[in-house]
């Protein structure tokens, strides 16, 4: 039997056969593997260089080119970021730019880049409401389906194509259905109508009936028949500044709070209430809500709510008051507080308003990575749309804001929609993550 020697590595107790030990210069297999990577990464690290893409490059549609050029991996290069995040330079487009920044995509998707063309048109699309009329021929004649928003202009010849294609494209019926949505004209309107009143035969195919795909477009058909908009206008991003920043901004104002904590608890888990927004009803923001108080305050159990709905009614003086009308969803009898982290008492100071509205559309794509936290605007669904249930009237909410719990928590992810029934006066929250 051959005799085994040891690895001459410092510290190593392993054994190893005298002819391992010829081949590795005396060192056990794992000792010269891990050496072997110390020394790349010391490379590496010694020979790593910066490259700066944008390095005198000052027109946004080069660096917009740029932002959607691959990037060659490389782990000898450290590609420096820009300065301003895709979404800041997509919103700092002349209305020049943002016909040449178009006709690009364009180009790349005639030439196979189809991917990154219908994203840029995408950004072009919800940043600026840019018309993709006179584009839309030609995306049908790629068969380009996908991102439905993309045909919102679609012009009465394409949107006619379009509603005779749904008849006999089986293939392709879900992303026309979601296309006719968000055209969303008289026309359209009409003909989810009549399919709701005749069902086509090709809607036992689909999970849903075809009038619910409007509620991914942001709006529904009622009892008459007539097009109802399911989230409010105008829409005001919210934004937080910067930790060292905001204790050197003074708040001038106090139409806005924040992520407030309430005297009452949660009766499912017990755990404070936590007043996601408190906003005066004189807001632009909420110009066209009908609110019966002073100040609209949307309030729930930040934990519960991310297991099902949290329904809240206002008392006589306007405060938000748990429903009645709550049902505890599964699993939240089973919820530890102490598990969660404790929202710390000036998180919400960190918050404003923005002073200008932004286009509706703005954060409906949320895998965009826009600002997504807003009052007013088309949510940006994580999921599919959910638009919660009045427990009174039974009628469909309207959408009024949603918060980014990624900006609130260091390590927290996942979105807060709010709701509000105007009729009842009522407000619901719920949840949904990746």
């Amino acid at each position: 039997m051959t005799e085994r020697i040891s690895c001459i590595r410092e510290g190593c107790i392993n054994t190893i056969l005298p002819a391992t030990a010829a081949r590795t210069g005396g060192y056990c297999m794992p000792c010269k593997q891990e050496m072997e990577r110390e020394e790349r990464q010391n490379y590496m690290e010694a020979n790593r260089r910066d490259v700066d893409l944008y390095a005198d490059i000052t027109d946004p549609v080069e660096i917009i080119k740029i932002m959607h050029e691959p990037q060659v991996r490389n782990p000898l290069i450290r590609y420096v970021p820009y300065e301003r995040s895709k979404e800041q330079v997509y919103l700092s487009l002349s209305t020049d730019q943002q016909d040449e920044i178009k006709d690009y995509a364009m180009h790349l998707i005639r030439t196979g880049d189809e991917d990154t063309g219908k994203d840029i048109l995408l950004y072009l699309v919800c940043y600026h409401d840019l018309s993709l009329t006179a584009e839309i021929p030609e995306l049908l004649e790629q068969e380009i389906y996908y991102p439905a928003i993309l045909y919102q202009s679609a012009s009465a010849e394409m949107r006619d194509r379009l509603l005779q294609q749904v008849n006999t494209d089986d293939e392709n019926r879900n992303h026309i259905l979601l296309m006719l949505a968000y055209i969303g004209d008289d026309v359209v309107v009409q003909q989810f109508r009549q399919w709701r009143q005749s069902p086509p035969t090709w809607s036992s195919e689909l999970y849903v009936a075809p009038e619910h795909y409007t509620t991914e477009a942001g709006w529904e058909l009622t009892k008459d028949g007539q097009r109802r908009e399911l989230f409010t206008t105008p829409s005001y991003s919210l934004y937080k500044v910067k930790e060292s920043e905001a204790t050197n901004v003074a708040i001038t104002e106090d139409s806005l709070s924040m992520l407030t904590s309430s005297i009452n608890c949660c009766p499912w888990c017990g755990s404070a209430l936590t007043t996601l927004i408190n906003l005066d009803v004189k807001h632009p923001a909420l110009r066209d809500v009908s609110w019966h108080a002073q100040r609209l305050q949307i309030q729930t159990c930040v934990i519960c709510s991310s297991y099902g709905v949290v329904y809240m009614e206002r008392d006589a003086a306007g405060e938000p008051l748990w429903s009645s009308h709550n049902v505890m969803p599964v699993g939240a009898d089973d919820i530890d507080p102490e598990d969660y982290v404790k929202l710390t008492p000036d998180v919400g100071r960190q918050f404003r308003i923005a002073n200008a509205s932004r286009h509706a559309f703005h954060a409906s794509e949320w895998a965009m990575e826009p600002s997504l936290s807003q009052v007013g605007g088309h949510p940006g669904w994580v999921q599919d749309a959910e638009y919660r249930i009045c427990l009174r009237c039974s009628t469909r909410m309207k959408a009024v804001a949603q918060l980014d719990w990624g900006e609130v928590e260091a390590y927290g992810e996942g979105m807060y929609y709010m709701f509000i029934c105007e009729p009842c006066q009522m407000t619901a929250v719920s949840y949904q993550q990746s």
